[in-house]
């Protein structure tokens, strides 16, 4: 049974960076796709992010493309995501998911309890 902790998040000014990680016990990495979701006060649950199990694989939402990167390092049973550019609509709870599958195919199995992350001045 994969388990998800997420930390990273805060507050941080328009244009900014932070770094989400996504740290995985109970089991390895090696065989699951992982992703990130993000919900804001009042919006739907959106997928942000998702790398295959080996790494070889990336999607991005239009929304977060071109700013976002997601990484693995599966030695250390984490996955990051670095936040560049950040706008005020970035503002969210992120969540980290897992997934049964190698690949990423929005079906997720695990969840995090997710970290707030506020764009504001």
């Amino acid at each position: 049974q994969l388990q998800l902790v997420e930390s990273g998040g805060g507050l941080v000014q328009p244009g900014g960076s932070l770094r989400l990680s996504c740290a995985a016990s109970g089991s390895t990495l090696d065989y699951h796709a992982i992703a990130w979701f993000r919900q804001a006060p009042g919006k739907e649950r959106e997928e942000v992010s998702c790398i295959s199990s080996t790494g070889g694989s990336t999607k991005y939402s239009d929304s977060v493309k071109g700013r976002f990167t997601i990484s693995r390092d599966n030695a250390k049973n984490t996955i990051y995501l670095q936040m560049n550019s950040l706008k005020p609509e970035d503002t969210a709870v992120y969540f980290c998911a897992g997934s049964d599958y190698p690949i990423c195919l929005s079906i997720m199995d695990y969840w995090g309890n997710g970290t707030l992350v506020t764009i504001s001045s």
